[in-house]
């Protein structure tokens, strides 16, 4: 890794991370409720021993390590903590994106049939509680068919074809997020935002920005995340005269993830600030509206205030804003199901293990395949499982088999 330029002991990998993140001792510290005296003792290498596996845990989702062999050095830990297993349908859907039409040739469906396909699939996601499973179905054949509309289609049709096929690249990000397939996720936003371009669309454009920030963001490079979203802002604002209800919401989404890579690099201002200015936003959309691709709706923003709570380690205001929207009344499952997760986290900023339990039980119930995919889920459960209260343990172990992860007895 990095050219055989990382640190062999522990430690210094810590470190090496950490001034990665652009991190401070007392800020990383804090998200994982130690000191920055013993964090300086874990860099320092004068701990008798490696932490133990939830305080690593922590310390991997803190600075945003997906392979956690990465930062213990030891290949025999669970490499697959934050990314979740491989969908079966994972590799037909990988085949279809590789598969490119560079000489054209075929029936080319009518772009009123692929944009109807289209909505049946986002439809599709929002209602099933498995939405992998139904989104890798759908995709292989819908990926293709609109590849090769883009690649046969002329002028305005041409670019109605892209901006359809930036949006089909945007719902395979969504697919292919938080599984071992980092390239194939780089290849699909990075599609997407040239399909975009080439549409001239301004609405396909915002969303291609949304699903690249959001690459860039995971990833862990918070100043691309927060240019390219700046970026996409700009083109929404050029286009105000025009705007519809759908790039209205844009303008909002696009603000709410302003204030995502802010809370999670810590500027609280900056993040409160933008979340207030998407709530201003969501109050000018009708009372029932709800996008499909980014979930932008009046309801979902409860659900972003706790995000933005729990990734700034705000305790209390966390358990207060979870309070607040726990029965949200979101119409998307697998979004329902993330926000039943993220409440978990505020839970467990305040060590409060069984109200997580129950509601990664909900969460499970509401929404399988989310939890089985999300890290923070099975960080938690894996956390409690092996080393929570005894009374929670038996339930804990028993979502972990749920949900695919292998635990300590």
């Amino acid at each position: 890794m990095n050219g055989g330029t990382m640190p062999v002991n522990f430690g210094d990998r810590v470190r090496f991370f950490r001034k990665r993140a652009g991190m401070t001792r007392e800020v990383l510290a804090g998200q994982i409720g130690k000191s920055a005296s013993w964090l300086k003792a874990v860099e320092q290498g004068r701990l008798q021993q490696q932490p133990r596996l939830p305080i690593l845990l922590q310390l991997a989702e803190a600075l945003r390590i997906r392979n956690l062999a990465d930062l213990t050095g030891d290949q025999s830990m669970p490499v697959r903590m934050f990314t979740g297993p491989g969908h079966p349908a994972l590799d037909a859907v990988r085949r279809a994106i590789n598969d490119l039409p560079l000489t054209p040739q075929g029936t080319v469906q009518p772009l009123t049939h692929l944009r109807a396909r289209l909505d049946a699939a986002w439809r599709a996601r929002h209602a099933s509680p498995d939405h992998r499973t139904t989104l890798g179905a759908l995709l292989p054949d819908l990926v293709r068919d609109t590849q090769l509309a883009a690649a046969m289609y002329r002028d305005a049709s041409r670019r109605l074809a892209l901006a359809l096929l930036a949006e089909v690249y945007g719902l395979t990000q969504m697919f292919v997020a938080y599984q071992p397939a980092a390239d194939l996720l780089w290849r699909v936003a990075e599609r997407g935002m040239l399909a975009a371009q080439e549409s001239e669309d301004p609405l396909a454009l915002s969303c291609a920005v949304w699903f690249l920030a959001q690459a860039h963001r995971d990833a862990g490079d918070f100043d691309a995340a927060q240019e390219i979203n700046e970026q996409g802002l700009r083109v929404i604002e050029s286009q105000l005269d025009a705007e519809g209800i759908d790039l209205l919401a844009m303008r909002g989404a696009l603000r709410f993830e302003l204030a995502f890579t802010a809370a999670r690099v810590g500027k609280s201002g900056d993040a409160w600030r933008h979340w207030e200015e998407a709530r201003r936003v969501a109050e000018r959309l009708p009372a029932d509206y709800y996008q499909p691709w980014t979930s932008f709706s009046r309801v979902v923003m409860a659900a972003h205030a706790v995000t933005v709570a729990v990734e700034l380690h705000q305790g209390g205001e966390s358990a207060r804003q979870a309070a607040w929207a726990i029965n949200a009344a979101i119409p998307s499952r697998p979004r329902r199901g993330r926000h039943l997760i993220e409440v978990a986290r505020a839970h467990h900023l305040q060590r409060d293990e069984a109200a997580v339990i129950k509601t990664l039980d909900l969460a499970h119930a509401t929404a399988p395949e989310t939890i089985r995919y999300n890290g923070y889920a099975r960080r938690m459960t894996v956390e409690i499982a092996e080393t929570g209260p005894a009374h929670l343990r038996f339930r804990a172990r028993s979502l972990a088999n749920e949900i695919g992860l292998v635990v300590q007895p």
